[in-house]
């Protein structure tokens, strides 16, 4: 892969991107909930219009809007990103990305028990999808699988930086 001189991935940016990879890393893991302040009160601004903006399509569209719109926001920025091959900047939104799926899984486990604060009060999604579904007695499964997906995504984001990152050191010499 020949990376575009302006987004070569330099020790510095390596560095700072693993710094903050265990930083999230550290805040995922003592947090029982796994919620980090000003990145979930983002994805829940997202989620809720997620709800809006995917409801303009109908009813259903809208109750899986809420998730769909915490996903899409860094789904686009990544896109971005990559269409002007900013390997570190998407590398952060693919942490942005996964760290989501770290603020679903409560909630999707939450299917059976109704039991968090709801913004605005209103129905509880994940038990209207997963009822939907025939799966509302696997909230705990899928939440699991929520956040195996999540560290998966992550390291795996953490391992194609650091590719990257050696890359730019055999192909530019960069340090």
């Amino acid at each position: 892969m020949r990376l575009a001189e302006g987004n070569i991935v330099t020790t510095p940016k390596f560095v700072l991107f693993v710094i903050g990879f265990a930083g999230l890393s550290a805040l995922l893991v003592s947090d029982e909930e796994h919620y980090i302040f000003i990145i979930d009160d983002a994805n829940l601004l997202f989620h809720e219009a997620g709800h809006l903006i995917y409801g303009l399509l109908g009813p259903s569209p809208g109750l899986y809007g809420g998730t769909l719109g915490q996903l899409t926001i860094p789904f686009i920025c990544g896109v971005a990103f990559l269409i002007q091959k900013s390997w570190v900047s998407l590398s952060v939104v693919l942490l942005w990305f996964f760290e989501n799926l770290f603020n679903i899984a409560p909630y999707v486990a939450d299917a059976r028990t109704q039991r968090l604060p709801l913004v605005g009060g209103g129905e509880h999604d994940w038990a209207n999808i997963l009822s939907r579904w025939g799966a509302l007695q696997y909230d705990a499964t899928i939440s699991a699988t929520l956040i195996a997906i999540g560290w998966l995504g992550l390291f795996a984001t953490l391992a194609w930086t650091a590719f990257l990152w050696w890359q730019c050191r055999k192909l530019y010499g960069v340090r």
